[in-house]
């Protein structure tokens, strides 16, 4: 057993590669042997987990405007404690802590986006009637939702599909897990670029010595093209950032970049050359001034990143049909057990979820009490609003949970923001075509919109903790049952801290940001009272997504490129292009496959180092611990700087893949 125990731990070789014919993979656990995961030491650490980082996320997401991804830090908290305890075999253990504190990020991601609206819309309309009950509950609900929706599509993307999606968040918390277990100096690649990235990240945010984006704003020229023609490039030369962009590859960061760059180079300069002169504000009657007066970030603001809205949600429609035989044969699985039929009992340990006859039940009783939270809190009695809600957030959670999947496994990033808005969109119309419409409304559409949001949400994240166990040889049904603790737990703190910073600050004083609950807000307050919605951009994205299906493009991932800001797509492009030069330079390809393990090793230590430090940087400016100086950020050298910097950081991924030990 001890010599089993010094043995190299490291990731099979066809880890992150599609298996050959008749090929199986073997994770690092081994499915015949049963290991430590499940215990009073891991739930334990993993509510802990759970509690810290919602409070710190929903704190930071509606101080400062953006949440972190919790996986990654939770996974190094988890090895560093099991590490200095000295525990043996902390490796099951540590994913159990990781996935349980996981549900942090994704619970804060679907409910700050969404419920904060309603204290922002309480200002207007002091009718409205806002609780801890409201938010903790759909939080929950929808934290449930998303979990029993997306166990019966485990299987297809973890594991059918192997090898075939990147999964970025996914692979930087395994590696950082795998590096809790290995000994001598295999660790010591992570560590270093953790530590790289991390210092690269905090030097950034906490002191400012160059700008975190290089733009063409830089000179004279590049200001007059941003103002007379609305061409602007942006790129973030940060080190988490370029980290994902080598780990999602070049195929996909070329087709997201693709679709950034249409938006940047096409759609915004042409906005201001057809309707230059207009104030086009139909569907929003706070925009004041024309089109040309506009800067281009405020025209992919208002108009263009509407298109890419219409895009993701036709892509997901698209993704739905296409995935029709998976959704089915789900269902069927479902059915069979329900009927008696035990399917699977053999399996191996690894493949082993929780039943379909409790996923059934589960999701049907679920439903069965999102159904009575509308009726009794929400709807105020009224069957008709409350049997359409039901069937609208249950048809949407359920049809969207691959969608929000696909889009983490491609990405690493859940564009559960635009798949909520055009929720509240459709059910705010759906809603006022059956009678519902003012204060109560918007109540009805902000609740059912954070019930949606959070299931996507949830979908989305968990995918994830299921990808990393798959890699590592976790239990699925421990991970999935312990899930709902970490859902609950999770809820639970959101909605206080929600409550208490609405106490302290309040979400209209302007001290929060919470932009995208300010966006929902603004975009359901004119529709609750006749107001439209931006149809034509929403249609236009769609048809788009049509014509890119057509012609064979992956449409969803070049949407999500529409839709996320251009600047931290760039750097996706230079990531995915470093991942290519390194694994193409050697005319013998184990050389070549050597090499790219090495540098996914090193840009997951990015990824780790630069999120850890993020948070860092973040508390401390919260905490008015402010070391940046303003006036050398607004200098363009410091936007050289940066690019400098940039190229050295890109030069030492390069080089470090490359050199191989002998």
């Amino acid at each position: 057993m001890k010599e089993e125990q010094e043995k190299p731990v490291g990731l099979p070789e066809n880890a992150f590669r599609p298996l050959k014919p008749g090929e199986k993979y073997e994770p690092l656990m081994s499915p015949d042997k049963t290991y430590p995961e499940v215990n009073l030491w891991s739930v334990s650490w993993g509510i802990v987990m759970a509690v810290i980082f919602s409070a710190a996320a929903a704190f930071l997401g509606l101080k400062v405007g953006q949440v972190f991804e919790a996986a990654i830090p939770i996974a190094i908290i988890a090895v560093g404690v099991s590490s200095a305890t000295k525990r043996k075999g902390a490796l099951g253990e540590n994913v159990m802590i990781q996935s349980v504190g996981a549900c942090s990020g994704v619970i804060v991601a679907g409910a700050i986006f969404t419920l904060p609206a309603l204290y922002i819309l309480q200002e207007k309309y002091p009718e409205m009637t806002v609780n801890f009950m409201q938010m903790f509950i759909s939080s929950l609900l929808g934290g449930v939702l998303g979990i029993l929706f997306l166990i019966p599509f485990r299987k297809y993307f973890v594991s059918e599909k192997h090898g075939e999606y990147p999964f970025p968040e996914a692979t930087a918390s395994t590696q950082v897990l795998v590096s809790g277990e290995k000994g001598g100096d295999q660790a010591k690649p992570l560590l270093m670029a953790g530590l790289v990235g991390g210092l690269y990240d905090f030097i950034v945010g906490t002191f400012g010595w160059w700008n975190e984006n290089f733009t063409s704003r830089v000179c004279g020229w590049g200001e007059t093209l941003a103002e007379k023609l609305k061409l602007v490039f942006k790129i973030n030369t940060g080190a988490a950032v370029l980290g994902l962009g080598y780990i999602v590859g070049l195929k996909y960061a070329a087709i997201i970049c693709a679709g950034s760059l249409a938006v940047w180079l096409i759609i915004v300069p042409g906005f201001s050359l057809l309707w230059g002169d207009q104030v086009l504000n139909a569907w929003n009657p706070s925009i004041a001034v024309a089109v040309k007066d506009m800067s281009p970030e405020q025209i992919f603001s208002e108009y263009a990143k509407s298109i890419g809205i219409g895009g993701i949600a036709m892509a997901g429609i698209i993704g739905i049909v296409r995935s029709w035989g998976i959704i089915k044969s789900a269902v069927s699985l479902a059915a069979r057990e329900m009927g008696g039929k035990k399917v699977e009992a053999k399996a191996e340990r690894t493949q082993k979820d929780i039943s379909m006859k409790i996923i059934a039940f589960g999701s049907i009783f679920t439903l069965l009490l999102v159904l009575l939270f509308f009726y009794f809190d929400v709807m105020q009695g009224n069957v008709l609003h409350t049997v359409v809600a039901i069937l609208l957030v249950a048809g949407i959670s359920f049809l969207f949970t691959t969608v929000a999947a696909n889009a983490i496994a491609i990405v690493g990033t859940n564009p559960v923001s635009g798949m909520t808005l055009m929720t509240l969109i459709l059910a705010s119309v759906i809603m006022v075509a059956v009678g519902l419409n003012g204060a109560t409304g918007m109540v009805a559409a902000l609740v059912m919109g954070g019930v949606v949001c959070t299931a996507l949400s949830m979908a989305g994240g968990f995918i994830t903790d299921l990808k990393i166990g798959y890699w590592l040889g976790s239990t699925p049904k421990k991970q999935e049952t312990w899930k709902f603790l970490g859902t609950l737990v999770s809820a639970a703190t959101v909605g206080g801290v929600i409550m208490v910073l609405n106490e302290s600050y309040g979400f209209t004083s302007g001290q929060l940001a919470a932009p995208q609950a300010n966006a929902m807000a603004a975009v359901i307050d004119p529709l609750m009272n006749g107001v439209g919605a931006p149809w034509l951009l929403y249609g236009a994205g769609a048809l788009l997504a049509l014509i890119l299906t057509f012609c064979g493009v992956p449409a969803l991932a070049f949407a999500l490129g529409m839709f996320i800001p251009l600047e931290l797509n760039l750097p996706l492009l230079v990531g995915g292009a470093v991942n290519w030069y390194v694994t193409t330079r050697s005319k013998d390809e184990a050389v070549n496959s050597a090499r790219g393990e090495k540098g996914t090793l090193l840009a997951s230590g990015f990824i780790a180092g630069g999120a850890l430090m993020g948070v860092v940087s973040a508390i401390m400016r919260y905490c008015k611990i402010n070391l940046i100086n303003e006036s050398w950020l607004a200098n363009p050298m410091s936007q050289i700087v940066s690019l400098l910097a940039y190229i050295l950081l890109i030069t030492y991924l390069v080089k470090a893949s490359m050199k191989l030990k002998k």
